[in-house]
Order: C-alpha cells, then sequence, then structure tokens
C-alpha cells in the first residue's frame, strides 16, 4: 500500500492534494494508495474535509522501513517523518524550491513545477484522466487552489492555477469570492488554539546562513484577533525556538484582504532580520510589511541575518 502526505502542520494544500494523488492512483492507476497526514489539519483544511464530505486521512508520526510513500507538496526532509530516508519514495510532486537532503532506495518520477499549487500540477500530470474526478475530488482540489493562491491575490499565482480554479468552480457551480470568503472565515477563526499551537500551525523550518529559524506564517482576513493577542505571542516565541532546537521563531500574521504582513518583533536577531531582508524601520514589536504575501516567493527567498 502507497502512503500518500505532505508537509508536518499540514495546511489545506498538504491535507487536500494527498487525498486527490491517492484518489488517482487507487481509482485511475489501479494501486493501493491512502492518503495520510503528518499532524491535525489546520482550521481551513478541517472546513475542506467537512465541506466536500471527505474522511480525516489516519495521522501519521513515521514511516517505516521500505515503506511505499509519495510525497507531495514539499521535498523538504526537515517538514516529513523522521525515518523518511529509510522509507521507499516512489514519487515527488511539489512547487516549492529544492532542499536537498532526500535519499531514496531507487530511481523516482520527481516533478517540481513553479506553480501555486500542488494540486494544480496534479491536475497537469492527470492529463485527461482529470476529467474523471468526482465532485469531492474536485472540490479539494479547488479549495487548494484558493488557499495557496489567497483567491489570487498571492504573487505565486500563475494563469495556470486561475484557470483551473475558475474551471473547477463552473464545474461544481460555485462562486469563487463566496467560497473563498467561507474558507478564510475558517482559517481566520484561531480561538481555540494556544499561542504555541498557532506559531506552529503554518510554519517550516529553515536555515539561513547557519541560523535556524521556525518561519510562522498565519493568513487571515481578522488580523485583529491574532495580533489581539501579540504580548502573549511573543512571551511564547521563545519558548517554542527552544523547544522545537531553532534560533528564532518568526512569526508574520498575513491581512489577506489588505495584501501585507505584521512581522512580530520579539528580539535583537529578528529586528535584524527585518531591517536586513525587507529593508523595513523597526521601532517596536511589530512592524508593518506592504505587500508581504507569500512566504514562499517573498519571505524565504530574501532572508538575512
Amino acid at each position: 500500500m502507497i502512503q500518500v502526505f505532505g508537509h508536518q502542520a499540514p495546511d489545506t494544500d498538504s491535507t487536500g492534494s494527498p487525498i486527490v494523488w491517492a484518489w488517482y492512483l487507487s481509482q485511475i492507476k489501479g494501486q493501493q494508495a491512502e492518503p495520510r497526514l503528518l499532524g491535525e489539519p489546520n482550521t481551513e483544511a478541517a472546513f475542506m474535509l467537512d465541506r466536500w464530505s471527505l474522511d480525516k486521512p489516519q495521522i501519521i508520526d513515521d514511516v517505516a522501513e521500505g515503506a511505499d510513500c509519495v510525497i507531495v507538496d514539499t521535498n523538504n526532509p526537515a517538514e516529513l517523518p523522521a525515518s523518511i530516508n529509510d522509507a521507499n519514495v516512489l514519487q515527488i510532486i511539489d512547487h516549492h524550491k529544492l532542499t536537498g537532503g532526500l535519499q531514496t532506495k531507487a530511481p523516482i518520477e520527481m516533478t517540481i513545477r513553479p506553480l501555486a499549487c500542488t494540486a494544480t500540477l496534479m491536475h497537469d500530470l492527470m492529463g485527461e484522466d482529470a476529467a474523471k474526478m468526482p465532485e469531492a475530488i474536485k472540490g479539494a482540489m479547488l479549495s487548494c487552489i484558493l488557499s495557496d493562491t489567497l483567491e489570487f491575490r498571492s504573487p505565486t499565482t500563475t494563469e495556470t492555477d486561475r484557470a483551473l480554479a475558475e474551471s473547477l468552480a463552473a464545474d461544481l457551480g460555485i462562486s469563487i469570492p463566496d467560497y473563498a470568503a467561507e474558507m478564510f472565515a475558517a482559517k481566520s477563526d484561531v480561538s481555540a488554539f494556544s499561542e504555541a499551537e498557532l506559531l506552529r500551525m503554518d510554519s517550516k523550518e529553515y536555515e539561513v546562513d547557519g541560523t535556524r529559524f521556525r518561519v510562522s506564517v498565519l493568513e487571515t482576513t481578522s488580523p485583529d484577533q491574532i495580533l489581539s493577542r501579540k504580548e502573549a505571542l511573543l512571551a511564547a516565541m521563545p519558548q517554542v525556538a527552544s523547544e522545537d532546537g531553532v534560533d528564532e521563531v518568526l512569526l508574520f500574521v498575513v491581512d489577506i484582504l489588505r495584501e501585507e504582513a505584521t512581522m512580530l518583533i520579539p528580539s535583537d536577531l529578528s529586528k535584524s532580520v527585518a531591517e536586513k531582508s525587507f529593508g523595513a524601520a523597526v521601532t517596536g514589536d511589530s512592524v508593518v510589511l506592504p505587500g508581504i504575501m507569500s512566504r514562499k516567493k517573498q519571505i524565504i527567498p530574501v532572508l538575512k541575518v
């Protein structure tokens, strides 16, 4: 049996794309495959599962030696199970930069393309078989694209992503603005989460010139819900960094509607990062970064220490 999974701290794309590809492998290619998650899905991903009546994939902590698996929406070993290099990786489907560090037991199929969403890439790989997707799989695919493009606001958005989303929405009889608003409302409701959970919710580990960061991004249409907890978040950031074995947590609260990010500044290191990376003038414990929407395209590539 093939396990299909994305990255840790699964967002909508890393929840929906394993479901989409496991459907394709099992129903179209005739291979036994099941989706898996490397943690609890975030609130938007949970909304998607409920909206399209999809079963939440089984959550796994690790993979067994020799286990067949397909990796989607990442190629970064820091975001994958600890034993990933002992598993039998069959395929990687991703839209992020090549990180390095993965080892495979044999040559594999590997597809990385500069698209906003893994699900968009999957649709292309399916070819004519994509027309066989049932409604729930189309709904998952549409959700992934709208999430990763922030309803086409993200600078990562391509015409391929937009055209596919519009086609899927037409097939499903869905208004993209209305559905995206429902998704973003679900994503914005973080009242049930602790500060530490918020900092890990949508985060990725990266190393910049020997300094290890947990880069956390919270995308929301209600930034005040998060920023009203600023003092508690600032206090939690050093503790989370210590527990997770990184030098610093960088938190960006992305205001989807205003198309800007607020970066919290808990230390001299984060102040230096903000000034060197974004040319920001930091005078307090937070700074607004106009136009910053994408961790993949606008944050990670420019980080300096």
